[in-house]
């Protein structure tokens, strides 16, 4: 009998090529996307003269320089986007350029065209390549170098991680996200909290997540330190591939299905490290400092570093002083300036009816933008009456993209200013030079928009859940 297997472990073996005796192997990518920042990687193979191996592999897609709303664009930015097009159409590569209709986050509309599936290795030069874990996919970010090893040959050399499994049991109260659940245990185990490890989570508080909630979870697994985020397919995740553009039809979808049912770990797998949650214990969670770490229930107050171990307390002293916090202030008396939701972690249907139900019938204190996943999504939501909640709020509705996560297509939060941000990442100048995010999830944001400082948004989704 072959010993018992982690997900990782099944996953693996599955994509190995060859493996070299110092343990690295090379692992066949079955979806490789690509977006504006891989000049670098098509420039290498113009030096050497050489094509993309799998054209029919590749998909490239204008995400981080998008720009979201109408006007001149900005050179640079024009030449991005125009360099990303012109490699695509030289190499015969599928492009979702701002006239497609499918356009939007690469991490948003992989999954949504069924391009991401169960079993599949998924890479792409961007760290949060982990979201696509979420459907039992083995999917994680690579440098410029490795970028251009896959454009030449399909493949990529890696290492291994160790294998960690966090296992959530409970049920997650009412206004309590995937976003609460990812900075809990963030803010727990720390940002290198699971360092050289692929996470797997697990649990009956992980189950209930919809795929969109999975998403989120495993989007955040490199901000604790991860190399990357899984969960074991199931029926949630098959009901949402089906009938999407390129996931499997007829008796192929039937025999997949098949297939990805056995994508799991084994009842007896061993791993490296076993964290274990309590769903009950998760509340409404923000940041306060400069690291997806430094997070606390908003019912908490800002820390003390004195009462800390020594080894955190000059970076904790640092984060204060860029956040310009003062020890013992209550959370919901932080005012912010601006709010913004959207991006790779928060910006799909469910977040943006979430935040809708916090805002319908109210007026937003402070400005906001509210940038959708997609170009699909936006047309979803403004079917559905979103959009019209978000700008009767006296929120700004712009198109998809990046847009405010990381500031490079001119959405930018100004300097000393704080924002409310359903993003994935607040280190210092993310949003803009000189500018400070607090991390939370799109409910959050909207309460913090209705209110004009960080705000517990149960009360408000009282009766509207």
């Amino acid at each position: 009998m072959s010993p018992s297997q982690t997900l990782l472990e099944k996953l693996w073996k599955a994509h190995t090529v060859l493996q070299r005796d110092d343990g690295t192997s090379l692992l066949w990518v079955d979806r490789h996307l690509v977006h504006e920042g891989s000049h670098h990687a098509f420039a290498k193979l113009a030096a050497r003269n050489q094509k993309v191996s799998e054209p029919g592999l590749t998909f490239a897609v204008v995400d981080h320089y998008a720009p979201t709303r109408a006007g001149t664009l900005d050179p640079d930015i024009s030449r991005m986007i125009r360099t990303l097009g012109d490699n695509a159409r030289a190499h015969g590569i599928q492009l979702f350029d701002l006239k497609d209709p499918e356009q939007g986050i690469v991490h948003v509309i992989g999954p949504e065209l069924g391009l991401t599936l169960p079993g599949v290795q998924v890479n792409c030069g961007d760290s949060h390549t982990s979201t696509h874990g979420a459907f039992g996919a083995l999917a994680f970010g690579v440098g410029a170098t490795e970028v251009a090893h896959i454009l030449a040959t399909q493949t990529v050399w890696q290492t291994r991680p160790r294998t960690m499994r966090i296992t959530v049991e409970g049920t997650l109260g009412e206004g309590v996200t995937a976003k609460d659940m990812a900075l809990h245990w963030i803010a727990k185990l720390g940002a290198d909290g699971a360092r050289g490890h692929a996470i797997e989570y697990a649990g009956s508080a992980v189950r209930n997540l919809s795929m969109q909630g999975r998403m989120t979870l495993c989007n955040l697994s490199i901000e604790g330190g991860a190399r990357l985020g899984l969960v074991a397919p199931d029926e949630v995740t098959f009901a949402y591939l089906e009938g999407r553009r390129y996931a499997p039809k007829g008796d192929n979808w039937t025999r997949a299905v098949e297939d990805w049912a056995q994508l799991n770990s084994d009842p007896d797998a061993a791993f490296d490290r076993e964290e274990h949650l309590d769903a009950k214990d998760i509340a409404p969670t923000v940041t306060w400092g400069t690291s997806p770490e430094e997070a606390l229930p908003i019912t908490g107050k800002v820390p003390d570093p004195n009462q800390y171990d020594a080894s955190k307390r000059a970076a904790m002293r640092a984060s204060l002083e860029y956040m310009d916090l003062t020890p013992g202030t209550p959370l919901t008396s932080i005012p912010v300036d601006q709010i913004f939701i959207g991006s790779c972690t928060n910006g799909r249907i469910e977040d943006l009816r979430m935040a809708a139900k916090v805002l319908a019938g109210r007026r937003a204190r402070v400005p906001g933008l509210v940038s959708p996943g997609s170009a699909r999504i936006k047309r979803q939501a403004e079917e559905e009456g979103l959009a019209r909640i978000f700008t009767e709020a006296g929120l700004e509705w712009v198109a998809a993209g990046c847009s405010m996560c990381v500031g490079m297509n001119g959405d930018r939060v100004d300097a000393g200013k704080r924002c409310a941000s359903s993003t994935n990442r607040n280190f210092k100048g993310r949003q803009g030079r000189g500018s400070r995010t607090h991390l939370m999830s799109p409910a959050m944001a909207a309460a913090a928009a209705v209110t004009g400082h960080l705000t517990d948004v149960r009360p408000l989704l009282e009766g509207r859940l």
